[in-house]
């Protein structure tokens, strides 16, 4: 069953390293404007799976972060949330990791749902349960990368 969510309340999301970010709902609204980032849009169809998903996640996050905590300066002086700032956070391989993990991969998840055979009532499906992995959830956003900005 799918729970819907109508609070449409910002959330925060740890990052680790002692850097939240708090984000907007992912909505329809947020994922259209992704795609229709002039980067994602730039994107060929020869460009990798992991620059999709680098492009597409950008993307995203400069819609969607509206304000952060533990993000600082070289001196360790708060900065505030901008583009320059989005694209030096998502650099770093961790942080870029549990924002892929915690966020994009919520959206891109339900989008391959959509695309998947319910099992059949009667037959040996009846009861099967997800043998699925956390690691094959962890590689979703980058397989679907190119899926989700093609719509």
């Amino acid at each position: 069953m799918l729970k819907l969510d109508l609070s449409n309340e910002p959330v925060w999301l740890d990052l680790g390293h002692g850097v939240r970010v708090q984000l907007r709902p992912l909505t329809t609204a947020l994922m259209v404007a992704a795609r229709n980032d002039p980067a994602v849009q730039a994107l060929g169809d020869d460009a990798s799976d992991e620059e999709s998903a680098l492009t597409f996640a950008r993307a995203l996050a400069q819609v969607a972060i509206l304000d952060w905590e533990g993000v600082g300066d070289a001196d360790s002086n708060p900065i505030p949330v901008s583009p320059e700032a989005i694209d030096a956070l998502l650099d770093l391989w961790p942080l870029f990791e549990a924002f892929q993990t915690g966020y994009v991969a919520k959206g891109l998840l339900l989008e391959q749902e959509k695309n998947a055979s319910s099992p059949s009532p009667t037959g040996s499906s009846v009861g099967a349960t997800d043998t699925a992995r956390a690691a094959s959830l962890a590689r979703a956003p980058q397989l679907s990368a190119k899926t989700a900005r093609k719509g």
